[in-house]
């Protein structure tokens, strides 16, 4: 059956992890890859050692707290900013390595209407582009 005569499934993979997400749709032979960057600071990391320059540990513990909060700010930027690219997906397919794909999932059930469905969501490693587009390929071929 030809292609235009077929009710058009739009797929897309995810791989994510806290610093950088890669978006790959299309069913082509060649699918579209998009490189998202989190821009996220890293964790608070006093310097100094405890009780550095006589602060006392409230201080630090409140500088810390303003970090942590900061950054998860950051990361639901960064969340939404992906999901904003899933569009109008019919299946969706995460993965990626630690615990971002599992926050993702959280916030796309959050969010998005129920005519979305996320496929599966899969531990993986850091990979090459090319890979993450060979993995897509293939969990949506079978």
């Amino acid at each position: 059956m030809p292609k235009s005569d077929r009710t058009m499934i739009k797929n897309i993979g995810i791989w994510i992890d806290h610093k950088e997400a890669f978006v790959v749709s299309g069913e082509d032979a060649q699918p579209a890859i998009e490189r998202i960057e989190s821009n996220v600071e890293s964790h608070f990391r006093p310097s100094g050692g405890w009780k550095a320059s006589g602060t006392n540990v409230a201080q630090s513990v409140s500088k810390e707290q303003k970090g942590d909060e900061r950054r998860q700010h950051q990361l639901n930027k960064f969340y939404q900013v992906v999901i904003e690219k899933v569009g109008n997906a019919d299946e969706i397919y995460i993965f990626g390595p630690g615990e971002a794909k599992l926050e993702l999932v959280k916030k796309i059930e959050k969010i998005k209407s129920q005519h979305v469905k996320i496929a599966a969501v899969e531990a993986s490693d850091k990979l090459t582009e090319n890979q993450i587009v060979a993995k897509v390929k293939s969990f949506f071929s079978v």
